[in-house]
């Protein structure tokens, strides 16, 4: 099965979905028990139209690039006025993403990517004790902060709030979500999810979604 979605259609269902009404809280009970399910593939369509462009400009967007046993990414395709495109990796992260280069006579810049990827539901046991294997230079390069998510000041402080008495890394997880559950709050008046700077948005607890997800790995790191 293949779902077409556009970042527009996401955004206008999630609209929907909140302004339904609310059912009774028996209605509403379920029991969260994940199970691995079959594969599912979806195509996502961004589309960019650069406007007011003076001179020339560049564009660059990002693409799936997870291969996981839950998620893989399969190809992406690209259209166009674009004088050069290509696929680009960032020397430091490895991050994959397509740049685009426009000329200063392009009237209306215009770039679209369309991914396909295919993902599954997956179920962790959390009552595993035995931790998979990892490249230590992997877990290393994933714990070091980085300019959107830093890992010192009211970061740790907080982390370590949000942990004491915990003494196993779940507990520890557990703690830095209920922290986060608890903190945040979603602004209807923020558009989109925007940057997830940390740091600047610690006092209103007003986050974005993406900020969230910041909070928890910043605090986990």
């Amino acid at each position: 099965m293949i779902v077409r979605l556009s970042r527009r259609s996401l955004l206008k269902a999630a609209a929907v979905a909140t302004s339904l009404p609310m059912w009774p809280a028996s209605a509403q009970e379920r029991r969260f028990q994940p199970q691995v399910g079959g594969w599912r593939t979806f195509e996502v369509t961004t589309t960019v139209n650069v406007a007011d462009a003076t001179g020339a400009c560049k564009v660059w967007l990002p693409v799936p690039d997870v291969n996981t046993d839950y998620q893989q990414s399969l190809e992406n395709t690209w259209t166009g006025n674009a004088n050069a495109a290509k696929l680009a990796v960032d020397d430091k992260s490895g991050v994959r993403m397509l740049y685009a280069e426009f000329a200063d006579n392009v009237g209306v810049p215009t770039l679209s990517l369309t991914s396909r990827v295919r993902t599954r539901n997956r179920a962790v046991d959390w009552s595993r004790t035995d931790a998979p294997a990892e490249d230590p230079a992997v877990l290393r390069a994933n714990l070091q902060p980085t300019e959107l998510i830093p890992i010192d000041g009211i970061v740790r402080k907080t982390a370590l709030e949000a942990t004491q008495g915990a003494s196993t890394d779940l507990d520890k997880v557990r703690g830095i979500y209920d922290w986060v559950v608890t903190q945040a709050h979603r602004e209807p008046t923020v558009r989109g999810c925007g940057a997830s700077r940390t740091p600047t948005s610690r006092a209103s607890g007003s986050w974005a979604c993406s900020t969230r997800s910041a909070h928890s790995c910043d605090r986990c790191r």
